[in-house]
């Protein structure tokens, strides 16, 4: 019952803001849009707490660093996107092409600024976070990024991509990991709803300058060793590193290859 009940909340939020930034994006500028997003933002974080009992608590914020920065993310829910989104004023994300099919979303997701890139990864990725994050970077404003492209599973964790590397050396800017554990609560994009206290940490901002596998190798080890600790500390087991899979884009390429 607690989740057909966030189930109804979500879809009646999610198109009633979606209509109303699709008509705050004919007007100009991107004020009005991003206006309609903060507010969705927030009700459906009320509504995780109301209807499916999920609290968020966010640890960290005291080592944001000033100014812009990207946030490297743990990604094992969709919900991680309203937490995260929840805690600034203004926020550039990365996210597929694929949504860019919905008319509409595609026209509230240009207006609002969001890093629309590629899914088909490889150059044509990189190439269009380079071109999308240009429009970001100058404004100051931070961005979120998800490194493994991918929603996990609680327990698993996918190859850390070169993209987020391409993007903190050509801006020059500081990435901050962050660790999540509300995969617990609302695991990916599934139905069901647990209940529960459930937490964001902010992890210490990795410096500009370091070199790709050393830079990769320092923000896989943070986020994925802080998320395995949290899980712990919400499940109340000993802490249990994440296994390694492939992700769903590498089991296509992998079917094909076998295949041929």
């Amino acid at each position: 019952m607690r989740s057909l009940t966030f189930a109804i909340a979500y879809w009646l939020l999610s198109i009633g803001y979606g209509l109303t930034a699709a008509f705050a994006a004919l007007t100009p500028g991107r004020d009005a849009t991003a206006f309609v997003i903060r507010r969705y933002v927030r009700r459906m974080v009320q509504a995780m707490r109301i209807f499916a009992g999920i609290r968020i608590q966010v640890r960290g914020t005291d080592r944001l660093p000033s100014g812009s920065f990207i946030i490297a993310s743990k990604h094992q829910s969709w919900g991680d996107g309203f937490a995260t989104y929840d805690q600034f004023d203004d926020l550039a994300f990365v996210t597929g092409d694929h949504l860019e099919k919905f008319p509409l979303l595609g026209t509230v997701l240009r207006k609002l600024g969001a890093i629309v890139v590629n899914n088909c990864g490889g150059r044509a990725a990189r190439d269009s976070l380079k071109q999308r994050g240009a429009d970001a970077h100058p404004e100051g404003r931070k961005i979120l990024i998800y490194p493994e492209g991918h929603l996990a599973r609680v327990g698993e964790k996918f190859r850390y991509r070169s993209g987020v590397w391409h993007m903190y050396r050509d801006f020059d800017m500081v990435v901050v990991p962050l660790a999540s554990n509300l995969g617990l609560f609302w695991p990916q994009q599934r139905h069901e709803k647990h209940p529960g206290l459930a937490t964001l940490e902010f992890l210490d901002p990795i410096p500009t300058g370091l070199g790709k596998d050393e830079f990769l190798s320092r923000l896989e080890a943070a986020v994925e060793d802080r998320t395995a600790e949290l899980i712990a500390e919400a499940t109340g087991r000993d802490v249990t590193p994440a296994r390694h899979v492939l992700a769903p884009d590498e089991v296509a390429r992998a079917d094909r290859i076998a295949a041929a």
